[in-house]
């Protein structure tokens, strides 16, 4: 954005409201420093769950910053009836990840009476 002038002012114009939000929750979610990846390899002993641990931070910082992205648009009346809908089965998936547990949990003791 340069560093001569106002860049507040162009950094401003660049971003709306609601893609400026999505962006703070991305930037909030993603992959941390990589002194923090640094620690990763050490605790996992292994690039490849490293990388997985990266790649898992960096897509779900992703989808929650596309699920605000787009329920902000929606409710602001500039939504677009694909993302929308893309929005709303990244939800119930994340639901379903969460429920999930528990109903094997209940059915799991459900059958040893």
């Amino acid at each position: 954005y340069g560093v001569g002038g106002d860049s507040t002012l162009a950094i401003a114009n660049a971003f709306t409201q609601v893609s400026g939000l999505s962006f703070l929750i991305f930037n909030l979610l993603c992959a941390p420093c990589f002194a923090a990846m640094g620690a990763i390899k050490r605790e996992m002993n292994n690039w490849k769950w490293t990388a997985f641990a990266i790649g898992y931070q960096t897509a779900f910082a992703y989808v929650i910053s596309f699920i605000v992205y787009q329920l902000g648009n929606m409710f602001i009346g500039q939504g677009n009836v694909v993302g929308i809908i893309l929005a709303f089965a990244f939800i119930l998936a994340l639901l379903y990840l969460v429920i999930r547990p528990n109903f094997k949990k209940m059915f799991k003791n459900s059958k040893k009476a």
